[in-house]
């Protein structure tokens, strides 16, 4: 039942496309991880370098944020404070503070960097962890990745969050055509980083797939084209098994519902975010395979509308 439902989604060329770039940021993610974990780290230990009463550690236990807000912090944790407002790119942003505990600033260039990312990173320990927005924001936030071009990631993450907030889950092929050339941008941008190359094959690979096809049988969905975007080779057949298609849209799912279910308290985004949930709420339920795989958020969905 589950291989068939995921066929009838996967007919929808709109969804495909959706599954796609979906795909593609997940590969994006993966190629930067370990440069921005170098780059962060590298970071860290300057500061430290630089400033002796960032060495000391933290001195009040009462050194956590409440909400997004971190108020009387001790002597040592206010200098980071203030030492990440100074290196913030961006200086009129909030500073996602609930991202972080502080006691672990000194020890832990992770706790760190998440003081540059969205809302919702609390329990992320480490760049592999986080999704494409996370790593986004934080290279185009701290000033740490000064040489990089905001231009040119602050268009992919406007990408990413137009196709996250879909509330159909799903993009039309014109859309699609912009997306890829944001993408070819990046990936130029950091040709440097030795994994890009790499993804710039599992992107175009990615691209070409015809995933209907794959899975069901049914009549093919035309791949969308690449659009000029130039790659080392072209597969026009990329395999990929149903498994592999049902765990990546299971990952970008996941992805969605962890932003929304994880969004703090503030009014405008709490209401924005249950409307969306009970949209993202409604085509799980929808599709038995995935309400099934997704029945613990469906549970917590359902309480979120039961309080409001």
């Amino acid at each position: 039942m589950g291989l068939e439902e995921l066929a009838v989604r996967l007919n929808d060329s709109d969804y495909i496309n959706w599954l796609k770039a979906g795909r593609c940021l997940l590969i994006l993610k993966a190629a930067l991880h370990p440069f921005v974990t170098q780059r962060t780290r590298a970071f860290h230990g300057n500061l430290l370098n630089q400033d002796s009463l960032l060495k000391e550690p933290c001195a009040n236990s009462a050194c956590r944020p409440r909400g997004n807000t971190l108020s009387s912090a001790c002597r040592a944790c206010s200098q980071w404070q203030t030492v990440i407002l100074r290196h913030h790119r961006q200086r009129n942003t909030t500073v996602n503070w609930g991202n972080c505990f502080p006691p672990h600033w000194r020890t832990d260039h992770w706790e760190l960097a998440k003081a540059y990312m969205p809302r919702g990173q609390g329990k992320v320990k480490g760049a592999d962890q986080c999704d494409a927005s996370a790593l986004l924001n934080l290279i185009s936030h701290c000033d740490c990745f000064h040489t990089v071009d905001l231009k040119v990631v602050t268009e992919v993450i406007r990408y990413r969050n137009e196709l996250m907030h879909s509330c159909e889950l799903c993009v039309r092929d014109e859309w699609m055509r912009h997306f890829q050339v944001a993408l070819k941008n990046i990936l130029r941008h950091f040709s440097h980083v030795p994994q890009m190359e790499t993804a710039g094959r599992q992107m175009e690979e990615m691209l070409a797939a015809d995933l209907s096809m794959q899975v069901s049988g049914l009549d093919g969905v035309d791949s969308v084209d690449l659009d000029g975007i130039e790659f080392d080779s072209v597969s026009q057949q990329a395999e990929t098994s149903a498994d592999s298609i049902g765990q990546w849209e299971a990952e970008l799912l996941q992805e969605r519902l962890q932003e929304l279910l994880g969004a703090d308290d503030g009014d405008d985004a709490k209401t924005q975010d249950i409307e969306q949930l009970k949209m993202l709420g409604g085509f799980l339920q929808a599709n038995t395979d995935l309400s099934q795989r997704f029945s613990t958020e469906l549970r917590a969905i359902k309480s979120l509308e039961a309080r409001e």
